[in-house]
């Protein structure tokens, strides 16, 4: 089974969907003569074709509204955002047209608008916002944010083949920093499906995206002190695994809840109120979280450090967390 880096196994999956549905197509900035910004569609033109990996003017709106059009016309499309930051731009496309048109019409719009996201690369704020939960309050959306080469093809996958639309978010600090086994050909991972990705019996951890690496470190020296954690990589915010997430309550009876994007208004408090509102009888402490303070992300590393959280500020959590 090869090794692949997160970013290798997301060109993997568009490369294999590619080949399997004609239906499929690319749009985005940069993705065809140049490869896109990370690489991502690296030598996908000579393969493909411009037809099918199409240069796209730099405007988000018009981009995810022509794949609107085609997926309504019966296509496949994947929209690239050349960073998730300025998904603002085709905002309306996205919530207002996309995302109600099910709805409205009772037809699919089998887009995926992907990209990178994250910070903790000095990549200044204009590069560097986790805006997930923005489309996680809009309805009609399915939200995901893979932590692992794997799960990000897998999910993939499932994203392009899924009849509704798709945000699905790259963490740019995990492209070529994680690197894993990847089954090759066809692997699909069903969107809506948390993984527990480190058993344990003293507390847990529910995470996603870059969040879920930095809670095993934490977990790691814990366990070199005799304490059991559970990290639990919930890897779709849209759909909900809300069972597997309450079953590892249930299990320890102490939870914290960590991501990167910033606390205020963060999917960890829609986390945290329901294991609230259904696990209180097995909590033997309050719910924490940890994640970004609200602030837009700094340019100087010192700085991006102090607002972004790590595995020692869970840590630390988790220490006050298990002293309650």
């Amino acid at each position: 089974m090869p090794v692949l880096t997160y970013l290798e196994a997301i060109s993997d999956a568009l490369r294999y969907e590619m080949q399997r549905d004609e239906r499929v197509f690319l749009i985005g900035e940069d993705i065809g003569v140049y490869g896109g910004a990370f690489k991502v569609t690296k030598g996908f033109i000579e393969e493909f074709g411009p037809e099918r990996v199409l240069d796209a003017p730099i405007s988000e709106a018009a981009i995810i509204g022509a794949a609107i059009g085609a997926a309504l016309n019966g296509m496949r499309p994947v929209a690239e955002m050349q960073f998730m930051d300025f998904i603002t731009c085709g905002f309306n496309q996205i919530v207002n047209v996309a995302g109600t048109t099910a709805y409205r019409w009772g037809i699919g719009v089998p887009i995926v608008v992907r990209g990178p996201s994250g910070g903790g690369v000095g990549a200044n704020p204009f590069h560097s916002r986790n805006p997930e939960n923005w489309f996680v309050h809009a309805t009609g959306l399915k939200v995901v944010c893979p932590a692992f080469p794997a799960d990000a093809k897998g999910l993939l996958l499932s994203a392009i083949r899924d009849d509704n639309p798709v945000l699905f978010f790259e963490h740019k600090g995990l492209y070529r920093k994680i690197k894993q086994e990847v089954p090759p050909g066809e692997y699909t991972v069903p969107l809506g499906k948390a993984a527990v990705v480190r058993p344990g019996s003293d507390v847990s951890i529910i995470a996603y995206g870059s969040a879920v690496h930095m809670a095993l470190e934490a977990a790691e020296q814990l366990a070199g002190r005799g304490i059991s954690v559970e990290v639990v990589d919930i890897r779709t915010l849209v759909p909900f695994d809300e069972e597997s997430v309450f079953a590892s309550v249930r299990k320890t009876g102490r939870v914290l809840v960590a991501h990167e994007a910033v606390l205020t208004g963060g999917f960890g408090g829609e986390i945290a109120a329901r294991i609230a509102q259904h696990c209180f009888e097995w909590l033997d402490a309050p719910i924490v979280r940890v994640a970004a303070f609200d602030s837009p992300t700094p340019l100087a590393p010192t700085l991006e450090s102090a607002v972004l959280p790590n595995a020692s500020k869970i840590l630390a959590a988790l220490e006050q967390l298990l002293g309650y």
